[in-house]
């Protein structure tokens, strides 16, 4: 059973502590919904998982599957099945989304990919993301409104096809009809797979249609408070004002919130850069 197991952890970036003692458990099959008010450590947490330099961990623990994560470069995070769809998604030119997919499928195979099979899959996700038919042929989110790179981020997910996808606020930028079609999408593989998902969102209307088993809420860098979807519901209407009495925590201030930090295109993203620079 694929497993995540997150204990004690503290992440600094640029020697500031943003995670101060993280706890979390995701196991294979769970969705996770990970709320909580801007600049508290939500992607901080994602990216820590998935190995950005940028963010240094100083004590703790990241365990998926058994194996140490914290020991493991971004891109054999990548090939053990982790995921994270970028809430900046990268633009890169002079890469095609064909190439960067068939190298970032390749990689997690001992085979590579047949011509045929990787044309059919990439056709039936560009159909079930609803994107346009030349999307194979563009260059890398260039040119791409908001929505279309958000959508791109899933096209990545359902080709690759993670054990664990987190998503962080995939559903900003999409209109009403997309954000059905990308849960739609994300459901379908969840479905396939047996795909575990930690999903980062600040609107009831994704969690209506992505219904979390678990929500998790971090303040200040503490996961202070646990529960279902309900809870997930009662935020959207009562916002984090009654958890911060209830529970004697106060947010970070806005004058200690980060700018965002780029996270790059995904865990292959410099892996396929190298190679056109060849």
């Amino acid at each position: 059973m694929n497993t995540l197991e997150i204990k004690d952890l503290h992440v600094s970036v640029e020697e500031k502590e943003i995670l101060k003692g993280v706890n979390l458990t995701v196991h294979e099959n769970e969705i996770h919904a990970l709320m909580g008010p801007n600049g508290n450590g939500k992607s901080t947490l994602l990216a820590a998982i998935m190995g950005h330099p940028k963010y240094q961990v100083t004590s703790g623990s990241i365990v998926y599957n058994g194996q140490n994560v914290l020991e493991m470069s971004v891109d054999a995070r990548s090939r053990a099945g982790l995921f994270l769809a970028m809430q900046y998604p990268q633009e890169i030119p002079g890469v095609t989304n064909s190439d960067f997919l068939r190298a970032a499928i390749n990689a997690r195979r001992e085979e590579p990919i047949s011509l045929f099979q990787f044309i059919k899959g990439m056709e039936k996700t560009i159909k079930d993301l609803e994107m346009k038919e030349d999307l194979a042929h563009r260059f890398l989110n260039e040119g791409f409104s908001g929505g279309e790179k958000k959508r791109n981020e899933i096209v990545q997910m359902e080709m690759l096809k993670p054990s664990l996808a987190m998503l962080d606020e995939v559903d900003s930028g999409l209109d009403v009809d997309a954000l059905h079609v990308v849960a739609n999408a994300i459901k379908q593989l969840k479905e396939e797979t047996k795909m575990s998902l930690l999903v980062v969102s600040h609107y009831e209307r994704f969690y209506e249609l992505i219904v979390p088993e678990f929500t998790h809420v971090l303040v200040d860098g503490k996961i202070v408070l646990e529960g279902d979807a309900e809870l997930a519901r009662k935020i959207d209407s009562e916002g984090y004002d009654w958890i911060y009495k209830e529970y004697d925590v106060k947010p970070a201030s806005e004058a200690e919130k980060r700018a965002p930090v780029s996270l790059g295109a995904c865990a292959t993203s410099q892996r396929v850069r190298r190679k056109e620079q060849k």
